[in-house]
């Protein structure tokens, strides 16, 4: 299979080859698959997994390729050594290098994460900043490690946190928003889970393992109407009622009549967990 998407900064057809469908490793990320599962890692560890402007198409590249593997049902995105992501390059930023073209790079690939019919989940270990966070809010799941501290100081270089500001107040109310936005402030795990910014807390040194844990409890129930049910989640503070219950009787039709709702009815006669293809 080779894939071809176009370059959201240039418009240029570009192809990835057939190792793409097993493993792609590029300047500041990589990715693998491992049977439906796919992994992500941010490898600018010695920078604290900071995206300059190479990540941002690089990271372009790998959700453009992900998104079209049929066959993965579950995305882990997590970053190699210490930290998740601490969002914008200041480096670059500092030096002038960071154009307009930047952000909407950044966002093109937040928005990929945010729709396709995956499950996505974030890994998060100690700094989950700026850009980082901005990610894990696009993301369907964020694990953090108990040692994670997220936050969107951008406000502090005179910058707009990206799609944070409509992200955000879904996530944790208007109020605990703009307390994040406005102020540029952090917060720990404990408080992050607490507000409903991250969906579970777990030791770091049991990071790892407790992630596997989560990501085979997704993997074992997203089924085609996980997914569906996805969609809706994403659209339900954009449509009004009568737009929304016509497009869940769509998806609902297409859930219905899928091979997965067929397995959860073989399994429920024969008193067993489906397994879904």
């Amino acid at each position: 299979m080779i894939f071809e998407y176009k370059n959201a900064w240039d418009g240029n057809p570009v192809h990835l080859g057939e190792e793409a469908q097993t493993m792609s490793q590029l300047k500041t990320m990589g990715w693998e698959r491992e049977g439906k599962v796919a992994r992500i890692v941010f490898n600018r560890p010695e920078l604290l997994n900071a995206m300059n402007n190479e990540a941002t198409i690089d990271i372009n590249t790998i959700a453009d390729a992900v998104s079209k593997e049929d066959g993965i049902r579950v995305v882990v995105i997590t970053g190699a050594g210490r930290s998740f992501c601490t969002g914008i390059d200041l480096k670059e930023l500092s030096s002038g290098q960071i154009e307009t073209v930047y952000h909407h790079r950044w966002e093109r690939a937040l928005r990929i994460f945010e729709m396709m019919e995956k499950i996505v989940i974030a890994g998060i270990k100690e700094y989950c900043l700026g850009g980082g966070l901005q990610l894990a809010l696009s993301c369907d799941v964020r694990v953090a490690a108990d040692n994670a501290i997220l936050g969107l100081p951008a406000i502090k270089e005179s910058l707009i946190p990206g799609l944070a500001t409509c992200r955000l107040p879904r996530y944790v109310g208007l109020g605990r928003a703009k307390r994040l936005i406005l102020s540029g402030e952090f917060v720990n795990a404990r408080e992050a889970l607490t507000m409903g910014l991250v969906d579970d807390v777990v030791p770091l040194a049991e990071f790892e393992t407790r992630l596997e844990e989560i990501v085979e409890k997704y993997l074992r129930i997203c089924s085609v109407a996980t997914v569906k049910s996805k969609i809706l989640c994403n659209r339900s503070f954009e449509m009004g009622y009568n737009g929304f219950l016509e497009k869940y009787f769509e998806l609902q039709e297409i859930a219905q009549n899928s091979e997965d709702h067929a397995e959860a009815r073989r399994a429920y006669l024969e008193n067993r967990d489906p397994v879904f293809k």
